[in-house]
Protein backbone atom coordinates (compact mmCIF):
# COMPACT_ATOMS: atom_id res chain seq x y z
CA UNK A 1 0.00 0.00 0.00
CA UNK A 2 1.48 3.55 -0.77
CA UNK A 3 2.09 6.16 1.66
CA UNK A 4 -0.78 8.55 2.23
CA UNK A 5 0.15 12.18 2.13
CA UNK A 6 -1.91 14.03 4.75
CA UNK A 7 -3.56 17.04 3.04
CA UNK A 8 -5.06 20.40 4.86
CA UNK A 9 -7.46 20.15 2.15
CA UNK A 10 -10.88 18.39 2.63
CA UNK A 11 -11.71 16.20 -0.47
CA UNK A 12 -15.24 16.55 -2.34
CA UNK A 13 -18.38 14.36 -0.41
CA UNK A 14 -18.80 11.16 -2.03
CA UNK A 15 -15.02 11.93 -4.42
CA UNK A 16 -13.25 8.49 -4.75
CA UNK A 17 -10.72 10.04 -2.08
CA UNK A 18 -13.15 10.90 0.80
CA UNK A 19 -14.53 7.24 0.07
CA UNK A 20 -10.82 5.93 0.53
CA UNK A 21 -10.68 8.25 3.76
CA UNK A 22 -13.68 7.44 5.60
CA UNK A 23 -14.68 3.93 4.10
CA UNK A 24 -14.40 2.27 7.75
CA UNK A 25 -16.94 4.90 9.13
CA UNK A 26 -19.45 4.82 6.18
CA UNK A 27 -18.73 0.92 6.50
CA UNK A 28 -19.58 1.66 10.12
CA UNK A 29 -22.49 2.85 9.29
CA UNK A 30 -23.86 0.25 7.38
CA UNK A 31 -23.59 -2.10 10.06
CA UNK A 32 -25.19 -0.23 12.29
CA UNK A 33 -28.20 -0.34 10.34
CA UNK A 34 -28.63 -3.80 10.84
CA UNK A 35 -27.76 -3.24 14.88
CA UNK A 36 -30.61 -0.62 14.72
CA UNK A 37 -32.91 -3.15 13.17
CA UNK A 38 -32.15 -5.76 15.96
CA UNK A 39 -33.24 -2.82 18.80
CA UNK A 40 -35.50 -1.24 17.69
CA UNK A 41 -38.54 -2.62 15.18
CA UNK A 42 -38.37 0.67 12.40
CA UNK A 43 -39.45 -1.54 9.63
CA UNK A 44 -40.44 -5.01 9.29
CA UNK A 45 -38.28 -5.48 6.57
CA UNK A 46 -35.21 -3.77 8.39
CA UNK A 47 -35.59 -6.02 11.29
CA UNK A 48 -36.28 -9.43 9.29
CA UNK A 49 -33.02 -8.74 7.46
CA UNK A 50 -31.43 -8.11 10.23
CA UNK A 51 -32.54 -11.06 12.12
CA UNK A 52 -31.54 -12.89 8.78
CA UNK A 53 -27.97 -11.24 8.93
CA UNK A 54 -27.34 -12.47 12.62
CA UNK A 55 -29.09 -15.88 12.57
CA UNK A 56 -26.25 -18.06 11.14
CA UNK A 57 -28.14 -21.15 11.14
CA UNK A 58 -29.89 -21.66 8.39
CA UNK A 59 -32.00 -24.44 6.17
CA UNK A 60 -33.40 -25.82 3.35
CA UNK A 61 -36.09 -26.99 5.38
CA UNK A 62 -38.37 -25.23 7.80
CA UNK A 63 -35.80 -26.33 10.79
CA UNK A 64 -33.08 -24.19 11.71
CA UNK A 65 -31.63 -26.14 14.55
CA UNK A 66 -31.43 -30.02 15.20
CA UNK A 67 -30.35 -31.15 18.41
CA UNK A 68 -28.45 -34.27 19.96
CA UNK A 69 -28.39 -35.85 23.31
CA UNK A 70 -31.04 -35.10 26.30
CA UNK A 71 -32.61 -32.31 27.30
CA UNK A 72 -29.86 -30.83 29.41
CA UNK A 73 -26.77 -31.83 27.74
CA UNK A 74 -28.88 -31.16 24.33
CA UNK A 75 -26.24 -29.77 21.50
CA UNK A 76 -27.31 -27.80 18.24
CA UNK A 77 -26.14 -28.60 14.99
CA UNK A 78 -26.60 -26.20 11.86
CA UNK A 79 -27.31 -26.67 8.85
CA UNK A 80 -25.89 -24.44 5.91
CA UNK A 81 -28.04 -22.48 3.67
CA UNK A 82 -28.68 -19.88 0.74
CA UNK A 83 -29.37 -17.15 3.50
CA UNK A 84 -25.85 -17.52 5.07
CA UNK A 85 -25.00 -15.01 2.29
CA UNK A 86 -26.54 -12.23 4.51
CA UNK A 87 -24.65 -13.10 7.79
CA UNK A 88 -21.37 -13.49 4.94
CA UNK A 89 -22.01 -9.95 3.69
CA UNK A 90 -22.43 -8.60 7.59
CA UNK A 91 -18.98 -10.00 8.46
CA UNK A 92 -17.35 -9.04 5.60
CA UNK A 93 -18.35 -5.27 6.56
CA UNK A 94 -16.67 -6.30 10.11
CA UNK A 95 -13.40 -7.00 8.45
CA UNK A 96 -13.91 -4.22 6.83
CA UNK A 97 -13.70 -2.19 10.34
CA UNK A 98 -11.10 -4.56 12.12
CA UNK A 99 -8.84 -3.86 8.52
CA UNK A 100 -8.93 -0.38 9.25
CA UNK A 101 -8.23 -0.48 13.03
CA UNK A 102 -5.11 -2.37 13.22
CA UNK A 103 -3.93 -0.36 10.02
CA UNK A 104 -4.44 2.84 12.13
CA UNK A 105 -3.46 1.63 15.52
CA UNK A 106 -0.64 -0.50 14.92
CA UNK A 107 0.82 -0.58 11.42
CA UNK A 108 0.43 3.10 10.89
CA UNK A 109 2.39 3.87 14.17
CA UNK A 110 4.96 1.11 13.49
CA UNK A 111 5.54 2.50 9.91
CA UNK A 112 6.09 6.17 11.32
CA UNK A 113 8.85 4.51 13.80
CA UNK A 114 10.81 2.54 11.07
CA UNK A 115 10.50 4.94 8.09
CA UNK A 116 10.12 1.75 5.82
CA UNK A 117 10.17 2.58 2.12
CA UNK A 118 7.45 2.37 -0.34
CA UNK A 119 8.14 -0.75 -0.78
CA UNK A 120 8.99 -2.34 2.30
CA UNK A 121 5.61 -0.14 3.22
CA UNK A 122 3.65 -1.70 1.19
CA UNK A 123 4.74 -5.35 2.16
CA UNK A 124 4.37 -4.39 5.56
CA UNK A 125 1.56 -3.35 5.80
CA UNK A 126 0.39 -7.16 3.99
CA UNK A 127 2.02 -9.04 6.00
CA UNK A 128 0.96 -7.00 9.13
CA UNK A 129 -2.81 -7.53 8.16
CA UNK A 130 -2.32 -11.59 7.01
CA UNK A 131 0.15 -12.17 10.52
CA UNK A 132 -3.29 -10.70 12.70
CA UNK A 133 -5.69 -12.57 10.85
CA UNK A 134 -3.45 -15.98 10.51
CA UNK A 135 -2.86 -15.86 14.34
CA UNK A 136 -6.35 -15.44 14.69
CA UNK A 137 -7.78 -18.37 12.14
CA UNK A 138 -4.98 -20.94 12.96
CA UNK A 139 -5.79 -20.32 16.89
CA UNK A 140 -9.66 -20.64 16.17
CA UNK A 141 -9.48 -23.51 13.77
CA UNK A 142 -7.33 -25.36 16.68
CA UNK A 143 -9.24 -24.90 19.03
CA UNK A 144 -12.33 -26.48 17.19
CA UNK A 145 -10.49 -29.46 15.95
CA UNK A 146 -9.46 -30.52 19.30
CA UNK A 147 -12.84 -29.70 21.27
CA UNK A 148 -14.35 -31.98 18.19
CA UNK A 149 -11.56 -34.78 18.75
CA UNK A 150 -11.03 -34.72 14.53
CA UNK A 151 -7.49 -35.68 14.70
CA UNK A 152 -7.85 -38.13 16.90
CA UNK A 153 -8.56 -40.54 14.39
CA UNK A 154 -8.45 -39.43 10.39
CA UNK A 155 -11.72 -41.74 9.65
CA UNK A 156 -13.87 -38.97 11.39
CA UNK A 157 -12.94 -36.46 8.08
CA UNK A 158 -15.06 -38.96 5.55
CA UNK A 159 -17.11 -41.08 8.14
CA UNK A 160 -20.64 -40.21 8.30
CA UNK A 161 -20.62 -38.54 5.26
CA UNK A 162 -22.58 -36.24 4.37
CA UNK A 163 -21.83 -34.00 7.32
CA UNK A 164 -24.59 -31.81 6.52
CA UNK A 165 -24.44 -30.89 10.29
CA UNK A 166 -22.14 -28.58 12.00
CA UNK A 167 -21.56 -27.03 15.80
CA UNK A 168 -22.01 -23.52 15.85
CA UNK A 169 -18.10 -22.36 16.12
CA UNK A 170 -17.49 -24.93 13.03
CA UNK A 171 -20.52 -22.65 11.23
CA UNK A 172 -19.84 -19.49 12.23
CA UNK A 173 -15.54 -20.16 11.57
CA UNK A 174 -16.46 -20.79 7.70
CA UNK A 175 -19.07 -17.79 7.83
CA UNK A 176 -16.12 -15.75 8.98
CA UNK A 177 -13.47 -16.83 6.83
CA UNK A 178 -15.76 -15.86 3.35
CA UNK A 179 -16.39 -12.94 4.91
CA UNK A 180 -13.10 -11.65 5.40
CA UNK A 181 -11.77 -12.81 1.82
CA UNK A 182 -14.76 -11.17 0.37
CA UNK A 183 -13.60 -7.94 1.88
CA UNK A 184 -10.41 -8.02 0.77
CA UNK A 185 -11.86 -7.58 -2.74
CA UNK A 186 -12.61 -3.80 -1.83
CA UNK A 187 -9.96 -3.54 -0.06
CA UNK A 188 -7.64 -3.42 -3.22
CA UNK A 189 -9.74 -0.35 -3.96
CA UNK A 190 -9.57 1.62 -0.34
CA UNK A 191 -5.68 0.37 -0.55
CA UNK A 192 -5.23 1.90 -3.43
CA UNK A 193 -3.22 -1.29 -4.38
CA UNK A 194 -0.89 -0.79 -7.64
CA UNK A 195 -1.77 -2.29 -10.61
CA UNK A 196 0.51 -4.20 -10.97
CA UNK A 197 -0.11 -5.97 -7.39
CA UNK A 198 -3.52 -6.42 -8.59
CA UNK A 199 -3.54 -9.48 -10.35
CA UNK A 200 -1.34 -11.35 -7.96
CA UNK A 201 -3.67 -10.25 -4.85
CA UNK A 202 -6.79 -11.32 -7.25
CA UNK A 203 -5.41 -14.86 -7.81
CA UNK A 204 -5.01 -15.98 -4.33
CA UNK A 205 -8.09 -14.33 -3.04
CA UNK A 206 -10.09 -16.14 -5.96
CA UNK A 207 -8.02 -19.45 -4.52
CA UNK A 208 -9.19 -19.41 -0.83
CA UNK A 209 -12.86 -18.53 -1.86
CA UNK A 210 -12.92 -21.25 -4.08
CA UNK A 211 -11.90 -23.86 -1.90
CA UNK A 212 -13.58 -22.51 1.19
CA UNK A 213 -16.77 -22.35 0.22
CA UNK A 214 -16.20 -24.94 -2.24
CA UNK A 215 -15.66 -27.41 1.04
CA UNK A 216 -18.88 -25.15 2.79
CA UNK A 217 -20.88 -26.28 -0.18
CA UNK A 218 -19.85 -29.42 -0.28
CA UNK A 219 -20.00 -30.67 3.35
CA UNK A 220 -16.31 -31.26 2.98
CA UNK A 221 -16.29 -29.17 6.21
CA UNK A 222 -13.87 -31.50 8.27
CA UNK A 223 -11.20 -32.17 5.35
CA UNK A 224 -11.70 -28.24 4.58
CA UNK A 225 -10.87 -27.38 8.01
CA UNK A 226 -7.95 -29.58 9.10
CA UNK A 227 -6.63 -28.14 5.68
CA UNK A 228 -7.24 -24.53 6.59
CA UNK A 229 -5.49 -24.83 9.56
CA UNK A 230 -2.60 -26.99 8.64
CA UNK A 231 -2.25 -24.14 5.39
CA UNK A 232 -2.82 -21.05 7.86
CA UNK A 233 0.20 -21.63 10.43
CA UNK A 234 2.89 -22.23 7.39
CA UNK A 235 1.48 -18.33 6.02
CA UNK A 236 1.20 -17.45 9.62
CA UNK A 237 5.50 -18.53 10.25
CA UNK A 238 6.09 -16.56 6.95
CA UNK A 239 4.54 -13.14 7.26
CA UNK A 240 6.04 -13.64 11.05
CA UNK A 241 9.38 -13.79 9.63
CA UNK A 242 8.84 -10.98 6.95
CA UNK A 243 8.03 -8.70 9.75
CA UNK A 244 11.12 -9.96 11.87
CA UNK A 245 13.23 -9.07 8.07
CA UNK A 246 11.88 -6.04 8.22
CA UNK A 247 13.12 -4.99 11.28
CA UNK A 248 16.71 -6.79 11.27
CA UNK A 249 17.89 -7.72 7.73
CA UNK A 250 19.69 -10.24 9.23
CA UNK A 251 17.06 -12.15 11.12
CA UNK A 252 16.58 -14.73 7.63
CA UNK A 253 16.24 -17.66 10.07
CA UNK A 254 12.67 -17.83 10.10
CA UNK A 255 12.49 -18.55 5.73
CA UNK A 256 14.64 -21.47 6.31
CA UNK A 257 12.21 -22.88 8.75
CA UNK A 258 8.82 -21.75 6.44
CA UNK A 259 10.36 -23.54 2.79
CA UNK A 260 10.83 -26.95 5.00
CA UNK A 261 7.42 -26.69 6.23
CA UNK A 262 5.70 -25.56 3.28
CA UNK A 263 7.18 -28.14 1.19
CA UNK A 264 5.69 -30.62 3.91
CA UNK A 265 2.92 -28.63 3.56
CA UNK A 266 2.05 -29.38 0.93
CA UNK A 267 2.54 -33.06 0.88
CA UNK A 268 0.14 -33.41 3.70
CA UNK A 269 -2.14 -31.48 2.06
CA UNK A 270 -2.38 -33.40 -0.84
CA UNK A 271 -1.90 -37.18 1.17
CA UNK A 272 -5.14 -36.32 3.35
CA UNK A 273 -6.74 -34.95 0.37
CA UNK A 274 -6.72 -38.51 -1.77
CA UNK A 275 -7.05 -40.15 1.95
CA UNK A 276 -10.61 -38.71 2.52
CA UNK A 277 -11.77 -37.88 -1.08
CA UNK A 278 -9.99 -40.37 -2.77
CA UNK A 279 -10.73 -43.42 -0.86
CA UNK A 280 -12.57 -42.74 2.44
CA UNK A 281 -14.94 -41.30 0.14
CA UNK A 282 -14.87 -43.54 -2.55
CA UNK A 283 -15.19 -46.61 -0.52
CA UNK A 284 -18.13 -45.16 1.90
CA UNK A 285 -21.48 -46.62 1.86
CA UNK A 286 -23.65 -43.71 1.20
CA UNK A 287 -22.97 -42.66 -2.33
CA UNK A 288 -24.89 -41.13 -4.67
CA UNK A 289 -25.85 -37.66 -5.39
CA UNK A 290 -28.69 -35.82 -3.33
CA UNK A 291 -29.21 -32.48 -3.46
CA UNK A 292 -31.82 -32.29 -0.49
CA UNK A 293 -29.78 -34.18 1.57
CA UNK A 294 -26.31 -32.84 0.55
CA UNK A 295 -24.76 -35.35 -0.54
CA UNK A 296 -22.45 -35.06 -3.10
CA UNK A 297 -20.82 -38.75 -3.17
CA UNK A 298 -20.27 -39.26 -6.99
CA UNK A 299 -17.39 -39.72 -9.27
CA UNK A 300 -17.34 -36.45 -10.89
CA UNK A 301 -17.37 -34.49 -7.45
CA UNK A 302 -14.47 -36.23 -6.23
CA UNK A 303 -12.44 -36.28 -9.38
CA UNK A 304 -13.20 -32.37 -9.60
CA UNK A 305 -12.46 -31.98 -6.01
CA UNK A 306 -8.83 -34.14 -6.16
CA UNK A 307 -8.34 -31.95 -9.42
CA UNK A 308 -8.63 -28.45 -7.25
CA UNK A 309 -6.76 -29.41 -4.62
CA UNK A 310 -4.29 -30.84 -6.80
CA UNK A 311 -3.67 -27.78 -9.49
CA UNK A 312 -3.67 -25.47 -6.19
CA UNK A 313 -1.00 -27.59 -4.79
CA UNK A 314 0.90 -27.36 -8.09
CA UNK A 315 0.80 -23.53 -8.53
CA UNK A 316 2.27 -22.67 -4.98
CA UNK A 317 5.00 -25.46 -5.60
CA UNK A 318 6.02 -23.72 -8.66
CA UNK A 319 5.69 -20.18 -7.27
CA UNK A 320 7.86 -21.28 -4.49
CA UNK A 321 10.65 -22.94 -6.80
CA UNK A 322 10.80 -19.46 -8.51
CA UNK A 323 10.57 -17.18 -5.42
CA UNK A 324 13.53 -19.77 -4.03
CA UNK A 325 15.28 -19.72 -7.71
CA UNK A 326 15.30 -15.63 -7.54
CA UNK A 327 16.62 -15.56 -3.94
CA UNK A 328 19.57 -18.25 -4.95
CA UNK A 329 19.97 -15.78 -8.18
CA UNK A 330 20.61 -12.42 -5.74
CA UNK A 331 22.57 -14.59 -3.17
CA UNK A 332 24.84 -15.29 -5.73
CA UNK A 333 25.09 -12.20 -7.30
CA UNK A 334 26.14 -10.51 -3.84
CA UNK A 335 28.52 -13.12 -3.61
CA UNK A 336 30.50 -12.51 -6.74
CA UNK A 337 30.65 -8.96 -6.30
CA UNK A 338 32.43 -9.39 -2.56
CA UNK A 339 34.23 -12.16 -3.96
CA UNK A 340 36.28 -9.42 -6.96
CA UNK A 341 39.55 -8.43 -6.16
CA UNK A 342 40.03 -4.56 -5.40
CA UNK A 343 41.84 -2.23 -8.02
CA UNK A 344 45.34 -2.00 -7.92
CA UNK A 345 46.62 1.06 -5.78
CA UNK A 346 49.23 1.63 -8.57
CA UNK A 347 46.90 1.74 -11.84
CA UNK A 348 46.21 5.74 -12.69
CA UNK A 349 42.82 7.38 -12.08
CA UNK A 350 42.29 7.27 -16.15
CA UNK A 351 42.61 3.57 -15.95
CA UNK A 352 40.27 2.82 -13.35
CA UNK A 353 37.62 4.94 -15.22
CA UNK A 354 38.02 2.82 -17.91
CA UNK A 355 37.21 -0.37 -16.18
CA UNK A 356 40.71 -1.52 -15.52
CA UNK A 357 40.97 -4.32 -13.15
CA UNK A 358 37.05 -5.48 -12.65
CA UNK A 359 36.26 -1.93 -11.83
CA UNK A 360 33.18 -0.85 -14.77
CA UNK A 361 30.04 0.55 -14.94
CA UNK A 362 27.56 -2.27 -14.12
CA UNK A 363 29.91 -2.76 -10.54
CA UNK A 364 29.76 1.06 -9.97
CA UNK A 365 25.78 1.33 -11.06
CA UNK A 366 24.83 -2.10 -8.45
CA UNK A 367 22.98 -1.04 -5.31
CA UNK A 368 25.47 -2.82 -3.38
CA UNK A 369 28.02 -0.57 -4.67
CA UNK A 370 25.99 2.67 -4.37
CA UNK A 371 25.74 1.59 -0.39
CA UNK A 372 29.20 1.53 -0.01
CA UNK A 373 29.62 4.67 -1.47
CA UNK A 374 26.72 6.70 0.50
CA UNK A 375 28.51 4.79 3.97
Amino acid sequence: MPIRKKTNKNPPVMSHEFIIQNHADIVSCVAMVFLLGLMFEVSFRLTLYAYLVYSSHYLFNPFDVCSEGPDETAVNYFHHGIKDLATVFFYMLVAIIMHAIIQEYVLDKINKKKHFSKTKHSKFNESGQLSAFYLFSFGWGASILLSENFLSNPVNLWEGYPHTLMPFQMKFYFICQLGYWLHALPELYFQKTKKEDIPRQLVYIFLYLVHIAGAYILNLNRLGLVLLVLHYFIELLFHVSRLIYFSNENRQFGFTIWAVLFVLGRLLTLSLSVLTVGFGLATAENQGFDLAAGNFNIVFVRITVLAAICLSQVFMMWKFINFQLRRWREHSQVQTLKKKPAPAKSKSKKDKANGVNGVNSHAADSPRARKEKSS
